[in-house]
């Protein structure tokens, strides 16, 4: 149906996505910090089966109603969770071990709203304004900048690696997801939606982990680490999962997607809080240019026609 509040609807959708970056962006910071101590697929496995846990309680009154109906989109929702669990950070965590932060940041941040963007074009039929294809642009001029270090030789050495391909599938995976959840029946709730894929995911990285335990990569249990798990069961995985996906109901794919452009940024800031590094100009210009970018993609023209119509 048609939202009665749209301003409202878009306010809330901002925030909301902004929310989700901002505790994302601590997700490769805490997860990189552990590398040694856990394999990048057990790393998966651990953080969905706590937000599983942690979604059961929750959301089991509404699955429970809704279970046939959930039977019924299996097919569905099994794509969902492959793509935005099982498969999204999996990739990530994998390339952390292969690539350097320059491109593990710059082949991750800048490729999955061009795919998401380009996926909701052709199979959503989203229309790009002028406005936001001038945001895009303007979001990925910030990101260079902030990647190369206002230096240009920096981006003109760059060159894909191993772990830059693994980047790149996590990226079109996570593309995938978000155009995926444009399309969830309204007639499931947020609750069992979530939780349903949390659990799929799950199931579907078991068969990762055996084979991860079986060649010799154990986990080194500590308290740091049963703490880095619970951050990202709780918050990377609950909390801002449902924040992203209510982003993409109120204000669409192709503009929810570039507020992962933010995700540099609020990274640049948590080093800086917890790591004491030092920020710099071209932090400050970087940060404005993808301030601006969004903005720019958030600007309507005009009223949207019955295909662009926002649903909650």
């Amino acid at each position: 149906m048609l939202s009665p509040h749209p301003k409202k609807d878009i306010y809330l959708g901002i925030l909301l996505a902004t929310l989700a970056v901002v505790i994302w962006s601590g997700n490769f910071v805490i997860a990189r910090g552990v590398s040694k101590q856990v394999g990048p697929v057990s790393l998966a496995f651990y953080r969905w089966g706590t937000a599983t846990c942690i979604m059961a309680p929750i959301a089991w009154k509404s699955f429970s109603t809704e279970k046939k109906l959930l039977y019924i989109h299996r097919k569905y929702l099994i794509w969902v969770a492959l793509s935005g669990i099982t498969l999204f950070n999996t990739f990530i965590y994998i390339a952390g071990h292969y690539t350097s932060a320059i491109n593990l940041a710059l082949v991750g941040t800048t490729s999955s709203p061009i795919f998401a963007t380009v996926l909701a074009l052709v199979f959503l039929k989203e229309k790009i304004s002028g406005f936001r294809l001038a945001g895009i642009m303007v979001c990925l001029s910030g990101i260079l900048l902030l990647l190369s270090g206002g230096k240009l030789e920096t981006l003109l050495n760059f060159r894909f690696s191993k772990g830059d391909l693994w980047v790149l599938c996590g990226a079109m995976a996570f593309a995938v997801y978000n155009v995926l959840v444009r399309k969830k029946p309204l007639q499931i709730s947020s609750l069992s939606f979530l939780f349903i894929i949390f659990l799929l995911g799950t199931v579907m990285l078991i068969p990762g982990f055996i084979i991860e335990q079986s060649a010799g990569i154990h986990t080194q249990w500590s308290w740091q680490l049963m703490g880095v798990i619970l951050y990202l069961g709780a918050g990377t995985s609950v909390i801002s999962f449902m924040s992203w996906n209510i982003a993409i109901q109120k204000l669409g794919t192709g503009r929810t997607v570039l507020f992962g452009n933010l995700t540099p940024i609020f990274s640049t800031l948590e080093a800086v809080w917890l790591l004491g590094e030092r920020i710099t100009h071209v932090h400050l210009i970087s940060g404005l240019l993808v301030v601006s970018g969004l903005v720019l993609a958030n600007t309507h023209r005009k009223p949207k026609r019955n295909s662009e119509i926002l649903y909650e």
